[in-house]
């Protein structure tokens, strides 16, 4: 929990400047590339960045934005070709870090879907659970294989105004934007490859590889024979690239709902030449769209009978049915407490403070404060349902007062924290933006964190909203090999 504080008067913080230090020198890991952006000159590099856009645009990767309507907006990714470096010995404390904390949440999701511990002990409260829409008692005893719940994982990761990385926030239902890790990679690699030459960078491609070992070793029938599909909700969800991306890459048959079917608990693919047994299904599709006879019941885009099928052990479903309990914002500030419960460890990646509406002293405080807050919705995503209080409105903290005094339970908020800067490439510019980074998290035989992952940037000057779909932009993630 956040401690409250009775100072309203508090200036802001100069954020953490990732490439400069304080006297505005390069810090020594990116000294090489400093250089060599001045020995390119403006003009060279100006042709570069057209280059990344133009390679972007062929290869079609791209990203779907929502509005009003239920039609999309088709979007070239945005990609700023600086990249972002994390020297060896940080990437080290990253990823033991996410490491410690997936192994926990992991083992936090099988025991409230099970023996319930952690709530008999009060560690958690039982009310915060069973009051969250996305626990779902339809699930309750079902095992599944290996006792995987959060096979991938995104968890985001800031840099407070001291530089300490934070975690932000738990990603575990269906976390996207790996295929542009990937894709921000290898535009990187083709527009400069001399920026490569001067630094010892660990691989990202690899991450396909890495998810079908993963999705291989929770085979019902075990790793040879494993027949696996990725689900997707269609063409109009906005991460369909990524879902034909990883599929393509993995060599592996992209569905959907209405190409499967569930008999006598057992899940097929509809082929040309009959029905083939699937064993492992990396959906995308959320909770309630998954299965019509458990979930919502007008649902096309799910299998019905896919749960019963899952239940009975003859189909793993990755990421399991029910893990978004564990990624509920409400659940998110008790996540050291889960690490000690379960791990008997400190947690080595600290959480943002933050505060409980449902506590009423801290709700109190908040609404007194909500310019300097930042109010999110527990179960929203992609900068949704959120109040950004610096940048708002007198009339939109009314709206969030009220939401929030309505619906305690639906809302947690934290105090704004400066995100780390980096210098972009604006409009023939070198000028900072406050960015994130989501690394990638694969939980198969043993738990992997990709060397690297999503650095997301707010490309617009002072904002500190980097979500692609409220106008973030991105970076390659260097993470330097010892």
């Amino acid at each position: 929990m956040a401690a409250i504080s009775s100072d309203t008067s508090q200036k802001p913080r100069i954020s953490y400047h990732e490439f400069y230090t304080d006297g505005f020198i390069p810090r020594e890991h990116y000294r090489p590339l400093w250089e060599h952006i001045q020995s390119v000159g403006q003009n060279a590099f100006e042709a570069k960045v057209h280059e990344s856009q133009l390679a972007l645009h062929a290869e079609g990767v791209t990203f779907t934005v929502y509005g009003d309507s239920d039609e999309g907006i088709e979007r070239i990714w945005p990609f700023d070709l600086i990249p972002r470096i994390i020297p060896a010995g940080e990437w080290s404390i990253i990823e033991a870090g996410l490491k410690q904390r997936v192994r926990a949440l992991n083992l936090f999701l099988k025991d409230i879907y099970h023996d319930q511990r952690i709530l008999k002990d009060g560690v958690v409260p039982a009310e915060l659970i069973y009051q969250g829409k996305d626990f779902r008692r339809e699930i309750m005893g079902i095992d599944p294989p290996n006792d995987i719940y959060t096979h991938i994982s995104g968890i985001d990761i800031i840099r407070d105004e001291d530089g300490t990385y934070l975690v932000l926030e738990d990603n575990l239902r269906t976390p996207s934007g790996v295929s542009y890790m990937i894709e921000n990679r290898v535009i990187e690699r083709r527009i400069l490859p001399e920026f490569f030459a001067k630094y010892r960078v660990r691989r990202v491609e690899h991450y396909p590889a890495l998810l079908l070992e993963a999705l291989r070793a929770v085979s019902p029938r075990g790793k040879s024979q494993a027949e696996i599909v990725v689900l997707t909700p269609g063409i109009y969800n906005s991460a369909y690239f990524e879902h034909t991306f990883l599929a393509k890459e993995m060599g592996v048959e992209l569905a959907e709902g209405r190409d499967l079917v569930a008999k006598d608990d057992m899940v097929y693919l509809k082929t040309t030449t009959g029905l083939q047994r699937i064993d492992v299904i990396y959906r995308r599709v959320d909770d309630d769209f998954l299965d019509p006879l458990v979930f919502r019941s007008d649902s096309a885009l799910g299998v019905a009978g896919i749960i019963n099928a899952w239940r009975a052990g003859n189909i793993a479903i990755v990421n399991a049915p029910g893990n978004g309990i564990a990624d509920d914002k409400a659940v998110y500030p008790y996540v050291p407490d889960i690490i000690r419960y379960y791990l008997a460890e400190a947690p080595i990646l600290k959480n943002v403070p933050t505060y409980q509406m449902t506590n009423p002293e801290e709700r109190a405080y908040v609404l007194d404060n909500l310019e300097r807050m930042v109010v999110k919705a527990v179960s929203e995503s992609g900068g949704y349902g959120m109040l950004m209080g610096p940048a708002s409105t007198p009339a939109l903290r009314n709206e969030f007062a009220v939401k929030v005094q309505e619906d305690p339970r639906n809302y947690i908020a934290q105090p704004v924290v400066q995100l780390s800067r980096h210098i972009c490439y604006m409009n023939g510019e070198l000028e900072a933006r406050h960015l994130d980074l989501r690394p990638f998290i694969i939980y198969g035989d043993d738990i992997k964190v990709v060397p690297g992952g999503l650095t997301r940037v707010a490309l617009t000057k002072g904002s500190l909203v980097v979500n692609s779909s409220q106008g973030g932009g991105s970076k390659d993630t260097w993470v330097l090999a010892e």
